[in-house]
């Protein structure tokens, strides 16, 4: 049985739980999350914690079952407090800005590369070079961080890029002439 799957999710005050068949609804302060479950998958709530089995020992069951606890697990903190991610822009003239639903980002191309900002996730640039990424759902926020940093990631020469906030660049050496 799996050790992330056996631990009970407890629900915060301020957070509803409704379960109709294998879809639940996470409702809380910041927001409404919604997902469909897996039908291998068994959820009970009980004195304001759910508990997510296994139906069955199926391969699949035992597969889905840390997963499904995770999901619902990210849905109740999401709706309680924000997920966020923290970027960084390094390198001479390289910037950012919000300007409506666009995150537009110079990386040193001949052109802006304009990011749309999808639709319940909030975008904040603070200096021009620090870029955060807050929303709910903790899975649009990592995508939409990932594909902020995939625009210009960090090479290990100059260690100029955009990378996650604390993230460390192993730097190589450059050549050596004679």
């Amino acid at each position: 049985m799996s050790r992330i799957g056996k631990l009970s999710i407890k629900l915060p005050s301020k957070v509803e739980v409704k379960i109709d068949n294998q879809r639940i609804n996470v409702s809380g302060p910041h927001g409404k999350l919604s997902r469909e479950i897996s039908d291998l998958i068994l959820i009970h709530t009980e004195n304001n914690e759910i508990t997510v089995k296994p139906k069955d020992t199926s391969r699949e069951g035992r597969a889905l079952h840390g997963l499904s606890r995770t999901l619902i697990n990210n849905m109740v903190i999401g709706v309680s407090d924000k997920f966020e991610r923290r970027l960084e822009i390094k390198g001479v003239g390289y910037r950012s800005q919000v300007k409506g639903q666009d995150l537009i980002l110079n990386l040193g191309y001949s052109h802006p590369v304009v990011i749309p900002i999808p639709e319940g996730i909030n975008v904040a640039v603070e200096a021009n070079v620090n870029i955060l990424v807050t929303g709910i759902d903790k899975e649009a926020v990592g995508q939409l961080a990932a594909t902020i940093r995939s625009k210009r990631p960090p090479e290990p020469y100059k260690g100029k890029g955009i990378l996650y906030k604390g993230e460390v660049i192993k730097r190589k050496v450059g050549k050596s002439g004679k």
